[in-house]
Formats: C-alpha cells, sequence, structure tokens
C-alpha cells in the first residue's frame, strides 16, 4: 500500500494513532510543554489582575472597567497581528520554522516587561504593561495553535491540540493555587508577575529543543 508523506499509509491509519502513541514523540511534547506554561497565564490575566489592580491602586469595581477594557482590546490587536506577522514572513520567502518561530520570540519579549508592572506607581502604566502582555499572549498563542497542523498530518491535529488544551487546563488549576498561595506568604505581586514575563521564553526553548524544525513527523517506527 503507497505510503503518504508523513510515513503513513494511504489508509486511514493516521486517524488510528493512538493518544499513547503520539505521545512518544518529542514534537507532541513541544506543543503540550508550551501550553502548560503558557495557559495559566492567560488565567492569571483572567482571574488576578482586577485583584491586582484594587490592592495596588485602590480601584473600585466600577473604576476597572475602563482599563480591562484597554488590557482585552490590546489583547484581540495582538491576537491578529501575530498571526498576520507569520504569515507575512512566509509571503516574503521565509519558511515555515522561521516565521513561526520569530513571531513566537518576538511576542514572548514583548511580555517580558510585565515583570515591572507591580512596581510602577501609575494605575495607567500598569495597566498598559499589562494590555502588552495579554496582547503578546495572544499572538503567541495564535501562532502556537498552528504547531500542530505545521507538525502532524490533518487527521491527528484534532488529537494534538485536544492534548495540549489539557495540559493547559492543568497549569491553569496550577496557577490559582500558585498565585493564592505566593500573595497569602507576600502579599505582593511580584513573583507571580516574574512568572508572567518568563514563560513564554521559557516555551520557546521547549519548542526550538524539541521541534528544532517544523516538518511534518513521520508517524513510522523509523521516525525519531
Amino acid at each position: 500500500m503507497p505510503a503518504t508523506e508523513s510515513g503513513l499509509p494511504a489508509s486511514n491509519s493516521a486517524s488510528r494513532a493512538r493518544w499513547l502513541d503520539l505521545l512518544g514523540y518529542r514534537q507532541t511534547w513541544a506543543f503540550i510543554s508550551a501550553k502548560f506554561l503558557i495557559d495559566p497565564i492567560w488565567w492569571f490575566y483572567l482571574f488576578w489582575i482586577p485583584d491586582f489592580l484594587q490592592r495596588k491602586h485602590g480601584l473600585s469595581l466600577t473604576n476597572l472597567r475602563m482599563p480591562i477594557l484597554v488590557i482585552y482590546v490590546l489583547a484581540d490587536v495582538g491576537s491578529v497581528a501575530g498571526g498576520w506577522f507569520s504569515s507575512f514572513l512566509m509571503q516574503r520567502g521565509k519558511t515555515v520554522n522561521v516565521a513561526r518561530k520569530t513571531a513566537l520570540l518576538i511576542c514572548a519579549f514583548s511580555i517580558v516587561p510585565i515583570v515591572f508592572a507591580s512596581k510602577v506607581t501609575s494605575m495607567w502604566s500598569a495597566a498598559l504593561l499589562i494590555g502588552l502582555a495579554a496582547a503578546g499572549h495572544q499572538g503567541f498563542s495564535t501562532n502556537l495553535l498552528t504547531l500542530p497542523s505545521d507538525l502532524f498530518p490533518t487527521k491527528l491535529v484534532a488529537s494534538i491540540v485536544g492534548i495540549g488544551g489539557a495540559a493547559g487546563a492543568f497549569g491553569g488549576m496550577l496557577i490559582a493555587q500558585i498565585v493564592a498561595h505566593i500573595l497569602q506568604w507576600t502579599g505582593s505581586y511580584t513573583i507571580p508577575f516574574l512568572i508572567a514575563g518568563s514563560s513564554y521564553l521559557v516555551a520557546c526553548a521547549f519548542i526550538q529543543l524539541l521541534a528544532p524544525q517544523l516538518d511534518t513527523v513521520r508517524l513510522d517506527k523509523e521516525a525519531t
């Protein structure tokens, strides 16, 4: 039976691959590790930023509307811009590997300034730093969610995304406990923002280590 370029038989073998089989590929772990690292940060923004603005800047619930609106508008911009940028690079002749990873790295660096969000005295400075980080997250996530389709045959993309989503959800549960304990011990958001600012660079390192080339995985016994 002829084989496809992925190394699978031309039948529906791809659709029969088990999750345990997929966990044997380091490219799967590139996606899993990145989702585990970055999804909790988004949940941190969703649930803890209002508390931060109240604690640090004394905002009431009614005064939270504008800074929160600005943060999420910037996140929307980042979501569109991140996807556009990698496509722009590919249209200019860059490989998928270069385009995706360049976009991921730029987004990761754009998030780093959030480490100063707990130190600035101006509420709007803090909100803009958080908004920039939210934009970077969405741009990063947009490109990250394309990796399964870059790395795996079409019939396996949903499975890879599902595995990564589960890892991200598990990380989201952990971050709630971690931030709560840190605030109880220190009363400060310094460490949570440090975690938020560094997680994306660590995710980039895992992606590069585990998937140095974004080539379609050969799902056969000879693949490594």
